[in-house]
């Protein structure tokens, strides 16, 4: 286990091969968040998949190329300049095959994923009997291999991901309207070829620069998974590109500084955890999407469909003991309430547990209920509102008056005063305040 130095050393970015190692993959999180935004609202995450396979053939001829004009193999822009060559290649084949043949995509893409890889271990495996070639460590490109870095491939990936970054932000306008329907931004005019062609620029620059950091098998986390978790925080896109960038960059400065701190784990391997780690939290309680919030939403939304309904038929149960004259807030039997829905005794016993917590019910003898005043109140109002959608719903929306109660009961829970309001209007004007009209299924029946 390292020791406090130890961390605070990695941590205060003191050792130089540690803060070139960070900063790397800190730098190439901010772009693929950014550039793997686009991909993924432009739902082709399998293309990332197939291109970073795709660049592998690139490194091995890149590698005999070298080799033949008598150099050592080694160089690393001529390797990700043959990646970057056989990705686009790889892309050339996909689009090619979509636009003249009817297979779709995903056919496209597993097969440009699946050959061009195998073409890929092939010429790894040749490459290595190559006279005088020295194949070792070309394997990295595959798992990659952080570790390995130097300045001249910090500065590199610095270069490529601030113009992935910088391009990213000035065409914003023109990625979203191509992202969201390229249909409508061709009809608008827009260079929708160009877009499409420069966004799958950005997708190889970050594809390539990021095989010495994750590697090829690994990259396509490192595009798509920070995207995916900013999904859960927002529904816009401009926040969303902030937060996949926050969560890109963090996943490489943790990753790279867990790596650093465990000398045992791979870099490209840890960095892809903590960006499944940050989607998972992100997943769980996002408050926007996460599924936490969205249970705790939904039984927050039952218990006040439960409290409305007891409401409800509360109040229906008080005009029936009232016949023709004003409703007033009396005792009324237990059993009573079974007749207006179908509740069964522990629902009904947790719904008013609810109801006295709320202060809605007063005490009373045993087998009867009464309704405190603002419980009355309460009663009075919602049962209002349930009428008047009823009212709107039978006379603007032809609802048979035998379905409109269920119909009702589906959205009156997030009526609003303002929109009880527009509902009053439409139906002749405002009502007294706590004048709840007649039921619209007695008034059809009259």
């Amino acid at each position: 286990m390292p020791d406090l130095s130890d961390i605070l050393e990695v941590l205060l970015l003191q050792n130089y091969n540690t803060r070139l190692v960070v900063l790397s993959t800190t730098l190439l999180g901010i772009a693929a968040g950014l550039v793997g935004s686009f991909l993924l609202l432009r739902k082709r995450s399998l293309m990332g998949d197939a291109l970073s396979h795709a660049t592998l053939p690139g490194i091995a001829i890149a590698f005999a190329v070298m080799i033949s004009l008598g150099g050592d193999g080694k160089s690393l822009p001529a390797l990700l300049l043959g990646a970057t060559i056989s990705g686009v290649a790889g892309i050339a084949t996909m689009l090619l095959i979509r636009n003249t043949t009817k297979l779709r995509d995903d056919v496209a893409m597993g097969f440009v994923l699946s050959v061009f890889f195998g073409v890929g271990v092939a010429s790894l495996r040749m490459v290595q009997t190559l006279p005088g070639a020295s194949a070792a460590g070309l394997e990295s490109f595959i798992y990659g291999k952080t570790a390995g870095m130097v300045q001249s491939d910090f500065l590199l990936i610095a270069l490529v991901a601030a113009v992935a970054s910088l391009v990213s932000i000035l065409f914003l306008k023109e990625f979203l309207i191509l992202c969201f329907d390229d249909g409508y931004a061709a009809a608008q005019g827009w260079p929708t070829i160009f877009l499409d062609v420069l966004l799958l620029g950005l997708v190889t620059a970050v594809t390539v620069i990021g095989l010495q950091s994750v590697g090829l098998i690994l990259v396509i986390a490192f595009l798509i998974t920070p995207p995916t978790a900013a999904r859960f925080w927002t529904q816009r896109l401009l926040p969303m590109l902030l937060i996949s960038a926050l969560i890109g960059g963090a996943s490489g400065w943790l990753g790279a500084v867990i790596s650093a701190l465990t000398p045992q784990l791979p870099a490209g391997a840890v960095i892809v955890l903590v960006a499944a780690a940050l989607f998972l939290i992100s997943m769980l309680f996002a408050p926007t999407r996460g599924v936490l919030p969205r249970i705790l939403s939904q039984a927050a939304l039952r218990r006040k469909e439960d409290r409305q309904h007891f409401l409800r038929a509360v109040y229906e149960i008080l005009e029936d003991q009232a016949g023709e004259g004003p409703v007033a807030n009396r005792s009324f039997p237990y059993e009573a309430l079974f007749a207006k829905r179908s509740w069964t005794p522990s629902q009904l016993r947790g719904i008013l547990r609810i109801a006295c917590r709320e202060d809605h019910l007063e005490p009373t003898p045993p087998g009867r209920l009464r309704l405190s005043e603002p419980g009355f109140g309460e009663a009075a109002r919602v049962t209002r509102n349930h009428r008047l959608w009823e009212t709107y719903l039978i006379q603007y929306a032809d609802v048979a008056p035998g379905h409109v109660d269920r119909d009702a009961d589906m959205v009156e829970h997030i009526l609003g005063a303002e929109l009880v309001r527009e509902l009053e209007v439409k139906l002749g004007g405002p009502l007294p305040d706590q004048t709840v009209p007649p039921s619209p299924h007695l008034v059809g029946d009259r």
